[in-house]
């Protein structure tokens, strides 16, 4: 669990993992929320690198989740999240990214936490910049890839 002013992280069990499949609509987003699960599955000693996180208000509301998918040899982590769009412009997402990659750098092996964004969400990016992270100057599956490195 990482707690911040506002915000609880917790890593999901697999009954939560499975409830979130269930009532994703979007077959992109449950397509990638099954694969965390089965990273989950496949590596067990490594649950909360591939686990989806959930991302809770101190008053208990969900209001999103993030993952790392997956602790790689090379010592990279890449995160993922989103906030549901009801809580958007209150800060949510850069409180949460920012607590989650502190802690992931905290971690044994981890020198770098590496993201990608959508092209066109300028506010995603934001978050990122906001929370330490440069671009790379590359492009990945989603788009402009970002990286902050261990000091």
């Amino acid at each position: 669990m990482i707690e911040t002013q506002r915000l609880t992280l917790v890593v999901a069990t697999r009954g939560e993992m499975e409830q979130i499949i269930a009532a994703t609509e979007e077959d992109e987003l449950k397509q990638a929320y099954r694969e965390m699960l089965q990273g989950c599955l496949d590596h067990p000693e490594q649950w909360d690198w591939y686990a989806i996180w959930l991302i809770t208000r101190k008053d208990g509301t969900h209001i999103g989740d993030l993952s790392f998918k997956g602790l790689h040899p090379d010592g990279s982590v890449e995160i993922g999240y989103g906030i549901d769009p009801a809580f958007w412009g209150n800060g949510y997402a850069t409180e949460a990214v920012d607590a989650a990659v502190r802690w992931v750098l905290e971690q044994p092996g981890v020198i770098r936490v590496e993201a990608e964004t959508d092209p066109h969400n300028s506010a995603s990016q934001r978050v990122l910049e906001k929370c330490g992270f440069l671009p790379t100057g590359t492009t990945g599956e989603e788009g402009p890839r970002f990286v902050r490195r261990k000091i």
